[in-house]
């Protein structure tokens, strides 16, 4: 791949990642190579990537999915350095970075596509919010242990009336995180999907759903007691929900690209973040 101009996105967070942010952008810089630094500190609607050809993220799977969100449209593959705690998305450990990007320069990377969200919040018949997630979609109460009546459909099919503390919408990507913690299932990032797992439901009988991606998902507000309800997106701000508001997603029709992202790596990550050993080890 012929790249010219690259941006790398330093978390302000951590300093080791402004001094490794330096090193590579004089590393770019020594091979001819335009790179200019973008600070991010956790959250910001600016995304800054037009006009480059690939985005270096320093920083955890936060800053990747950030990243995500505003180069996926685009069409610009990321190279994700973890400096993180699990980096089961940013999967290019710190003392490999170089080796690894002289493999991108060469064509030699694995580059991974991974699944987006695309949620739009419909309130009465005008749309006021439309937003894309590499992780999850969440709605939930602004305060816990607070009971949500859901309506639920895919495709027009009714999954029935729901109630729990939330509801998780997450790609295979997403599964390894919020949705992990709430039950769901772990799925490989190979495998296009959507998650459904629902937040301590009212019912023992409800389980997470694995659907397709190919179809859409609708979740409507339903009167209960809890009425301070707000959706978020990868984690972002959220945003205030009213009864009768309808939020539908659906698969978003880009994908992320991820440098160096391999199969070995997230199993990799499975086994030292997750501790899943798969049992006893002998000597």
């Amino acid at each position: 791949m012929k790249v010219k101009k690259s941006l790398i996105v330093v978390n302000s967070f951590k300093e080791e990642s402004k001094s490794l942010g330096n090193e590579i952008q004089a590393y770019l810089q020594s091979l001819g190579l335009q790179a200019d630094i973008f600070l991010f500190n956790g959250y910001s609607e600016q995304y800054p990537f037009y006009g480059y050809d690939f985005v270096i993220t320093m920083g955890g799977d936060g800053t990747v999915l950030f990243a995500a969100r505003g180069c996926a449209p685009l069409g610009i593959p990321i190279f994700p350095i973890n400096f993180g705690s699990f980096g089961f998305i940013a999967s290019v450990q710190r003392d490999e970075w170089k080796r690894e990007l002289d493999d991108f320069f060469a064509g030699k990377a694995v580059v991974d596509e991974r699944s987006l969200l695309q949620a739009d919040l419909i309130r009465g018949q005008n749309r006021r919010l439309s937003a894309t997630g590499m992780n999850d979609i969440v709605i939930c109460g602004k305060t816990a242990g607070h009971m949500i009546t859901f309506n639920v459909l895919y495709d027009k099919v009714p999954l029935g009336e729901i109630k729990s503390d939330g509801i998780i919408v997450s790609t295979a990507t997403g599964s390894t995180a919020y949705s992990a913690s709430a039950g769901g299932p772990i799925i490989d990032p190979d495998l296009d999907s959507m998650v459904l797992t629902l937040m301590n439901a009212f019912s023992l009988s409800s389980r997470p759903l694995v659907l397709s991606p190919d179809g859409e998902l609708e979740i409507e507000i339903l009167p209960s007691r809890m009425s301070d309800v707000v959706i978020s997106v990868d984690g972002q701000i959220p945003v205030d929900l009213h009864v009768g508001d309808v939020i539908r997603v659906c698969q978003h029709e880009k994908k992320a690209k991820l440098i160096g992202c391999t199969k070995e790596k997230f199993y990799n990550a499975l086994r030292s973040k997750l501790n899943w050993s798969g049992g006893p080890q002998h000597a």
